[in-house]
């Protein structure tokens, strides 16, 4: 019990360095059919960094959750781009 106490106390500190998660939404183009957003899915849960990833087909969005340590909104739209799904960050 005690090891474990002390392993918890020592990991205190990486916890409460780590990045507060952002949230964007992104405005995705070419998003014709059911599957589309899969694919628009799939691209922006492989850039490093990505937590979640909520595609929204009718309204033609992606709202994505990222550590901005590790992914920035310009490494999403390149990637859903990269897809073939053109997309902009909104404001």
């Amino acid at each position: 019990m005690r090891k474990l106490l002390i392993a918890l106390l020592a990991a205190l500190p990486l916890v409460v360095l780590a990045a507060t998660p952002k949230t964007v939404t992104l405005a995705v183009q070419n998003m014709t059919c059911e599957l589309c957003p899969i694919t628009v899915k799939k691209s922006l849960e492989k850039v490093p960094g990505v937590s979640v990833v909520k595609v929204d087909f009718d309204k033609k969005t992606a709202t994505v959750t990222y550590d901005a340590d590790r992914a920035q909104p310009e490494a999403l739209t390149k990637a859903t781009t990269n897809a073939g799904y053109p997309s902009t960050a909104q404001k």
